[in-house]
């Protein structure tokens, strides 16, 4: 019984797999938007998979889909002034038509250095469009 009802839940996730690719502006005046493709894995309601970036990737964690909506953080290195913070970044969003609509914010972040917690940057909540390649 158990099983049946697994495959009943999965059979109404939204089929989040493969590549996607958008761009993500920036917060800061002057600088350009950056480039990123995520490729997401799914299994059932369980995505994995890899964030990439201009210069880094960064795997997808905690990742679930409900449906239409998809949720998954991102662990990444950030530069804050002279300093290298361990941050956070959760994801959240829902496919709008042929394209995948997110919401990313910063959770959390700590120093690489020491681990001691450190400040999330004002305006860290971001929405972007990315399309499925």
């Amino acid at each position: 019984m158990r099983l049946l009802a697994f495959f009943a839940v999965s059979s109404f996730a939204a089929d989040f797999s493969g590549i996607w690719a958008g761009q993500i502006a920036s917060t800061r005046a002057g600088i350009d938007p950056q480039e990123v493709a995520i490729q997401i894995v799914q299994t059932g309601t369980k995505i994995s998979g890899k964030m990439y970036g201009d210069y880094a990737s960064s795997p997808i964690i905690e990742g679930t889909i409900s449906g239409n909506l998809i949720t998954f953080v991102v662990k990444t290195a950030e530069q804050a002034g002279n300093e290298i913070n361990d941050t956070r970044v959760r994801f959240t969003g829902s496919l709008q038509g042929g394209e995948l609509e997110l919401t990313r914010e910063r959770e959390s972040a700590t120093r690489a250095g020491s681990g001691a917690g450190a400040a999330i940057r004002p305006g860290s909540k971001q929405t972007f469009k990315m399309k499925k390649l």
